[in-house]
């Protein structure tokens, strides 16, 4: 009956192990201390039960020794859980700088990923083994969330923010990808998978379905149509602030405020440019909520990014 029970999904991840591990270390301690607890509670009831009316107890003076070791060894525990915990969550949370960049959209009831060349899924994901993997994902509606069991990574996707999440996987094969929050009626029907493959053939699967257009230069495009390119000068003569360079970079802001430049701070100063302002700019930037889709933004943030890119580039 039990052959071939999984307690646990598949490890196809290179972090998979990290998280099962502290996991079976909460649960070894947990269990213990239950087992402990319920052991004290029986023999203590037996040992010093009342045996007659007559009987009265002894007074007990304590040890301070047994105070310290009941404090000294639950504080060491909960130490090593906050110490371990809190250094596998910036692993999570801190994608390596080769990491391939995939942007993601959730909307009722799908997934849209796009991969920096063009290549367009929906609910689905192929990926290359042995290559970190970055999400840049939103949502167009209401809160998502992104997970897969396998590769043991969540990521709750928000409308009007920006989330992150990486993985590596470590298997070739096909892995489940669930939306873990109830987002309407047809929740149970989002669903997807992620498909692992060699190096050799996921190339050869990019190039054959490639559009021709890469996310960066329909971004360009749109920048162009926008008339962004009427402000935003790359020589840093417009009334606007040059965008060669900018992403990751600290800009100062008109309040005195220093703050970096990222997906979050971009998508903000598209939709609503007032919000922020650059010292040393008017704010004459007119607001393109309603005007750009997600999908679109994601596209000016990939030219945005690579013009990043091209500056490092000249630099060296």
């Amino acid at each position: 009956m039990w052959l071939g029970y999984r307690f646990f999904p598949e490890q196809a991840s290179t972090i998979a192990g990290q998280v099962d591990a502290l996991l079976l270390f909460l649960i070894g301690v947990t269990v213990f201390f239950v087992g402990l607890i319920f052991l004290t509670v029986i023999v203590f009831a037996i040992k010093y039960r009342r045996r007659s009316e007559k009987e009265r107890p002894r007074p007990i003076h304590g040890s301070l020794a047994l105070e310290i070791f009941w404090t000294v060894i639950p504080l060491g525990l909960t130490m090593i859980m906050f110490g371990w915990g809190a250094w596998l969550y910036f692993t999570m949370s801190r994608p390596p700088a080769d990491a391939m960049e995939i942007f993601v959209v959730g909307k009722q009831w799908m997934w849209k990923l796009q991969h920096p060349d063009g290549q367009r899924e929906i609910n689905e994901l192929h990926v290359p083994v042995g290559r970190p993997v970055k999400l840049t994902m939103t949502s167009e509606d209401t809160i998502h969330s992104f997970f897969v069991p396998e590769f043991r990574v969540k990521k709750d996707v928000v409308p009007g923010r920006y989330s992150t999440v990486w993985f590596q996987a470590t298997k070739p094969g096909e892995y489940h990808l669930f939306c873990t929050q109830y987002c309407g009626t047809s929740h149970a029907s989002m669903i997807g998978r992620i498909v692992v493959m060699p190096q050799d053939a996921f190339q050869d699967w990019l190039s054959g379905g490639a559009t021709g257009v890469s996310l960066a230069a329909a971004g360009e495009k749109l920048f162009q149509q926008l008339a962004c390119i009427s402000c935003h000068v790359s020589s840093g003569t417009g009334v606007g602030p040059t965008l060669a360079g900018i992403f990751g970079k600290p800009v100062k802001l008109t309040t005195g405020q220093m703050l970096t430049a990222d997906e979050a701070y971009i998508r903000e100063s598209i939709l609503d440019p007032p919000a922020k302002i650059v010292a040393g700019y008017p704010p004459v930037m007119p607001p393109f909520k309603g005007q750009v889709s997600e999908d679109q933004l994601l596209q000016l943030l990939a030219y945005i990014k690579s013009l990043a890119t091209e500056e490092k580039a000249k630099a060296q």
